[in-house]
This record gives structure tokens, sequence and C-alpha cells, in this order.
């Protein structure tokens, strides 16, 4: 899975459109290999974004989890001692 792509389920508050559109920009760059495509491909790539994100949305929406939201402020405290654990920095 691509490194930039994040998890987006069971967060307080909810993920936003936005996020899933980022997401889905992140999953469509990494199968497609194209961080900017070309012109002739720029109408399929940014259908299927849509495309993409519309059928996360529908998920992530229907998901059900009976464990407490998590804080999005803790969460990025860990990924970023993870990182700094990772990488030294």
């Amino acid at each position: 899975m691509c490194r930039n792509i994040k998890t987006l389920f069971n967060f307080d508050p909810p993920v936003t459109d936005d996020e899933v559109r980022a997401a889905s920009l992140q999953f469509v760059r990494k199968i497609t290999g194209f961080n900017k495509p070309s012109k002739s491909n720029e109408a399929s790539f940014l259908s299927a974004v849509d495309e993409v994100a519309a059928i996360a949305t529908r998920l992530l929406r229907s998901l059900e989890t009976t464990a407490p939201p998590k804080n999005r402020e803790e969460e990025a405290a860990k990924a970023k001692a993870r990182a700094a654990e990772r990488f030294g920095t």
C-alpha cells in the first residue's frame, strides 16, 4: 500500500470529503504510475479519482465498530514517533 494513504475509519471528528479525495488521488497515482497524467489521460485519471472517492466514502459510511473513535492528534503523534524511530529524525 502507498505510504501516503492514511487510515480514515473510526476517527473523531469523522473523515472529511477532502481527506477521502486525497487518499483516492494517492491510490490512483500509485496504480497508474502517474503523478500528473498527460492531457490525453487526464479525463480518465480524474474520473477514476472521483469513482474511487465515491466508493471509499460509501465504504467508510457503511462500516461499524464497537471500538472508541481514535483521536487524530494522538494518532499523528504515534506516527511521528514511529517515523523518528524508523528514520532516526
